[in-house]
Parts: structure tokens; sequence; C-alpha cells
């Protein structure tokens, strides 16, 4: 699917935004059928954490996919993927205030002064704020292209802090935060060393406005990394 249609898209939009809902539906059922395991808490603010993170390196390997495969309507999904991670961001950190906390600030602070996983994961989620806040093409528009790619590169430290805070938070087997790591790795490289097979065979993304739609052209055309 090269160059699927405005409709096509479409349908991926709403199939993508479906499947982003899976995980916290499944949530909700087990609460519904009193499902969850002997520590519902734990298993809350672990699904809510993981899948967060998934979806922010999901979000991460959009850009190099599309040098990759030269498929821009890629970028058409970033959004979603995106303000769903931080839905899930949302609803860990509320895991944690309601459940562990019960929104006594006092041990919150102590809680983020003495266990860094703590502090690096109220770092990812105060950093995805601002970014959940310019996701729309209003806010594109008034921040000027240039300025919200600037903002939005804060991408990689919001990814960077949430491996460490699941790194941190792992006390023994730490199998699975490796494997993040490396994919972050990777990502790194593929985000400033990747360039599309062949940048003139496929048009510049649909942006907000016909100035930066010309501009995201001329970057393309040059192979200019975006």
């Amino acid at each position: 699917m090269r160059h699927p249609s405005p409709t096509q898209i479409a349908y991926l939009k709403l199939a993508l935004f479906i499947a982003c809902l899976i995980p916290g539906t499944r949530l909700l059922a087990a609460a519904a059928l009193a499902a969850f395991g002997p520590d519902p808490v734990a298993e809350i603010t672990h699904t809510t954490g993981i899948w967060s993170l998934n979806l922010l390196m999901t979000t991460l390997a959009v850009t190099p996919l599309r040098r990759i495969l030269g498929w821009n309507w890629l970028m058409r999904l970033r959004r979603t993927l995106a303000l769903y991670a931080f839905f899930y961001a949302c609803l860990h950190v509320l895991a944690y205030l309601i459940f562990d906390q019960f929104f006594d600030w006092r041990e919150i602070l102590k809680d983020m002064a003495f266990r860094p996983y703590i502090a690096a994961g109220c770092l990812a989620f105060a950093l995805m704020i601002p970014l959940a806040l310019t996701s729309t093409n209003t806010m594109m528009k008034r921040m000027g292209g240039r300025n919200w790619k600037l903002l939005h590169r804060l991408t990689y430290g919001i990814a960077i802090a949430a491996v460490f805070h699941y790194l941190w938070l792992v006390k023994r087997d730490i199998t699975l935060p490796a494997y993040y790591i490396l994919a972050l790795l990777g990502l790194f490289w593929a985000r400033w060393t990747g360039t599309p097979l062949n940048p003139a065979s496929y048009p510049a993304d649909p942006g907000p406005g016909p100035g930066l739609a010309n501009r995201a052209a001329a970057r393309t055309k040059t192979g200019a990394r975006i």
C-alpha cells in the first residue's frame, strides 16, 4: 500500500484507533468481571505503563520506516500512536497516585527523591504533556513548523526517561528492559543515519498549510532529515 487513497487512510486510522483501545478495554473487562490476579494494582500499573512505552516506541519508529519504505502516509498515523501513548501514561500515573499513594504528595515527593525510577517516570510524563497539548494542526500553525518540530524532538528524551524508568523498576530480570534499550538505540541510529531509498518517488506529507507542505516537499527532495 504505497499510496493509499484518503478513504483507505481513514480506515487505517480507524483500525489503529480501535486496536490501541484493546489494552484499556481488556483492563475494564477484567475489572468488571473481577478477573484480575492476586495483585490488581500491579497488573493495572504494569499494563498501562508497558503499553504507553510500546506505543511511544512505535511512534518513534514511524519516521525511520517512512524513510526506508518511502511510505509518507505512515506519518498520518503517528499522531494517533503518540496520543494513545500519552493516554496510557495518564492511566499509569493515575494508578500510582490513587492506588499506591492515595494522593499523599509528601510521600510522592519522597518517592521522587529516593527512588530513581519514580523520578525518571515523572520526568517522562512531564515532558509528554506539552507534546500532547501541541499535537493539533492549530498549534502547529501557531508555533511554526520549525519550532513545533524542535519541541517534538523531546519524544526521544521521553523515550530515554521511560526506558530507564522501566529498567530501574525491575529488580531482578532485566531482559525485557534490555530489549527496549536495544530497540531505542536502533531507533536512534535509524533516526540520524537513515535516508529514503528513493526520496523523489513519493509526495511530501500533507501538512496543516500549503507553506509547510511546500517546505516539507523541498526537504524530501534533498533527502534532509525531518
